[in-house]
């Protein structure tokens, strides 16, 4: 079990950046250092979607759409979770979720973090 709380989510302009974070409460003996995390996206109208992934040893993966614009990244000793967004687009527009797949196909969500970018 693990409760994961998203921030750092707003409206900005197009060009611009935003981090969001994520802060996971685990149980003893779940240690969110041995997680695999990922940052989910769903944009008005459509599915949700995978951003970006980081193993328990901090491997990252990225959508190959999103790949040189966003990084994720991690802080084990404050269980936290980390989304860079650079040079953000309309189409970023989105809640952001913050998801533990340690257990995939079995899936953990935050309550998530609306992005939204203006033109």
């Amino acid at each position: 079990q693990v409760h994961l709380v998203e921030s750092g989510g707003g409206l900005v302009q197009a060009g611009g950046s935003l981090r969001l974070s994520c802060v996971a409460s685990v149980a003893a003996g779940n240690p969110f250092s041995m997680k695999t995390m990922a940052w989910y996206r769903q944009a008005p109208g459509k599915e949700r979607e995978l951003v970006a992934s980081i193993s328990s040893r901090g491997s990252p993966m990225y959508a190959d759409s999103l790949k040189g614009r966003f990084t994720i990244s991690r802080d084990n000793s404050r269980n936290t979770l980390y989304l860079q967004m650079n040079n953000l687009e309309v189409e970023d527009t989105a809640i952001y979720y913050c998801v533990d797949r340690s257990n995939f196909p079995a899936l953990e969500w935050g309550q998530g973090t609306q992005v939204t970018v203006s033109s």
